[in-house]
C-alpha cells in the first residue's frame, strides 16, 4: 500500500462516526448492511450526514457500495482493510513482519471468510 493510500483510509476512519460504522460492517460480514441498518446500529438519522460519511468510507478503498432496489447497501472491503493492517505493522518485531514471530507481534489480519 502506498503512503497516500493509507493516509486516505486512515483520515476516513479519523472520525468518530465513521469508525463507528466501518467497525459495523466489520462485524456485518461481506454482504454488508442497508443505509437504514447502518443508521440504527449507530444510532443516527438515515440522513444527508450519515450518507456524506459513508461516501467518504467508499472514497477510501475501505467499503463499496452496491445498488440493490431502492437500497444501498455497503461493505467492508476486506482485502483493503488488510492492506492497511500490513501496512501498518511491515515494520514491526525489527522489520521481520508479523508473520515472522508469532509470540511477539500483533495476530494476522482478518480475513474474509473469519467473518460473519
Amino acid at each position: 500500500m502506498e503512503l497516500t493510500a493509507a493516509t486516505a483510509a486512515l483520515g476516513a476512519l479519523a472520525h468518530e462516526t465513521r469508525l463507528r460504522a466501518f467497525r459495523l460492517l466489520v462485524r456485518a460480514g461481506a454482504g454488508g448492511l442497508s443505509v437504514g441498518r447502518l443508521a440504527e446500529g449507530l444510532g443516527v438519522a438515515a440522513d444527508g450526514r450519515l450518507s456524506f460519511h459513508l461516501k467518504e468510507l467508499v472514497a477510501s478503498g475501505l467499503v463499496v457500495a452496491r445498488q440493490e432496489g431502492r437500497f444501498i447497501y455497503y461493505a467492508t472491503r476486506y482485502e483493503a482493510m488488510n492492506e492497511l493492517l500490513r501496512f501498518l505493522t511491515e515494520d514491526c518485531c525489527g522489520g521481520l513482519g508479523c508473520g515472522e514471530i508469532v509470540d511477539a507481534c500483533a495476530p494476522a489480519a482478518c480475513a474474509p471468510e473469519q467473518t460473519r
